[in-house]
């Protein structure tokens, strides 16, 4: 069955979470519903001509995106924001009633929460981190009592609340959502990007970069942060068994510079490759040339893009050893699990990769077969949140 769906999201960034979005649309668009795309700054071409539209327009979303202000008048706008989205969320209703409102979580984002109410549809509602703890650790948050009110309400209110980990939902039902309404959509990959033609061109890649034959890449995809630790990997690489290691990060990101400092430093210059922003059509190349794909580091709660990318390449994966990862994946059967922050864990993982081939294409492998097992791919994910829906419906 095809249903019309009012999709919300209040991101202004074109990184992992548009990329999210882009897919989840795009997917859902494909298996027939109809999808509304009401933003801040859309992150889907539009109008569509089948039913599929968009409302922001490119020119209020560049404004948007350019938009610099201090973090509390940033806060204000944030909080004042949900009225005005609440009422274009209903006049797009009231024009094509929507068989459900679709909302990425956002912080004091209660749009959703109110259209739905007004429209008299169900609120399904995505939750990718605990926003408010969140901006909280990082010293960003300005009015943390009604940010947690309104966090509270939202999570309560809504009439699924799909979180993208196990360990997610645990935290958010102790923020307030209802556990029979609390269900569980993990991200995806779109596992036919990483077939012969990705393979192929990930040679042209390697070609490409002047690399010796025996160079070990280990690789790492996305926007890169001081906390994703890249310098556990650098370090990791010093050591002298690893010699032949390369470093490769697709993506650019405020930790990069620091790094090339480092890499200066202990001479290892030669062995950084810092691809920088690539095409998301190119992505899946720059995966497959990796020999081994790392997760330095990650939030306790998240469910990580780069994972299920490298997993539907089927190359092998060093991640830490958390709950949430051990959602996904199994220590020496679907990747290497390592202990937090420690290199020396970390480079003797990156060592039996790159030490055993047999061992690591055997990883690489299973890992797929995890992830198709599984059906963590974009059009499992959303055929998850058409099921939420129909739960709600009946």
């Amino acid at each position: 069955m095809s249903y019309h769906i009012l999709y919300h999201h209040r991101i202004r960034a074109d990184d992992g979470q548009a990329v999210h979005v882009r897919e989840m649309i795009a997917t859902m668009r494909d298996l027939g519903h109809q999808v509304e795309e009401c933003a801040l700054v859309p992150k889907t071409n539009g109008p569509k001509t089948n039913g599929n539209t968009q409302h922001g327009g490119p020119s209020r979303g560049a404004r948007w995106q350019r938009l610099r202000l201090p973090r509390l008048a940033l806060e204000v706008l944030e909080w004042a924001y949900s009225r005005s989205a609440a009422r274009r969320l209903v006049a797009a209703g009231r024009r094509t009633p929507p068989d459900f409102i679709y909302e990425r979580h956002a912080l004091h984002c209660r749009a959703g929460l109110l259209a739905a109410r007004v429209l008299g549809v169900p609120l399904l509602l995505e939750v990718n981190s605990p926003m408010c703890d969140e901006m909280a650790k990082l010293g960003l948050l300005r009015f943390p009592r009604a940010a947690r009110r309104r966090e509270r309400e939202v999570l309560a209110g809504a009439d699924r609340v799909l979180a993208v980990s196990d360990a997610l939902a645990t935290r958010l039902v102790a923020l307030g959502a209802v556990p029979e309404r609390t269900r569980v959509v993990r991200n995806g990959a779109a596992i036919e990007r990483f077939g012969p033609a990705a393979q192929h061109a990930a040679q042209s890649l390697r070609r490409a970069r002047g690399l010796p034959r025996a160079a070990f890449v280990v690789g790492f995809v996305g926007y890169a942060r001081p906390w994703h630790r890249l310098d556990l990997v650098l370090a990791a690489l010093g050591r002298a068994d690893l010699a032949h290691a390369h470093l490769w990060i697709v993506g650019d990101g405020p930790a990069l510079p620091a790094l090339r400092d480092a890499a200066a430093n202990t001479g290892m210059t030669a062995r950084l490759h810092c691809v920088g922003d690539v095409a998301p059509a190119d992505v899946p190349a720059y995966v497959c040339a990796f020999d081994a794909a790392v997760i330095p580091a990650i939030n306790e709660y998240a469910s990580p893009l780069k994972l299920f990318d490298y997993l539907a390449a089927g190359i092998p994966v060093v991640a830490p050893d958390q709950a949430n990862l051990r959602e996904l994946v199994v220590d020496g059967e679907t990747a290497l699990l390592c202990h937090p922050s420690d290199d020396d864990a970390l480079a003797a993982c990156l060592r039996r990769l790159g030490a055993d081939a047999a061992f690591a294409t055997a990883l690489g492998a299973a890992g797929r077969r995890a992830l198709l097992d599984h059906d963590w791919t974009w059009r499992g994910a959303a055929q998850r949140v058409v099921r939420a829906f129909e739960e709600v419906r009946r």
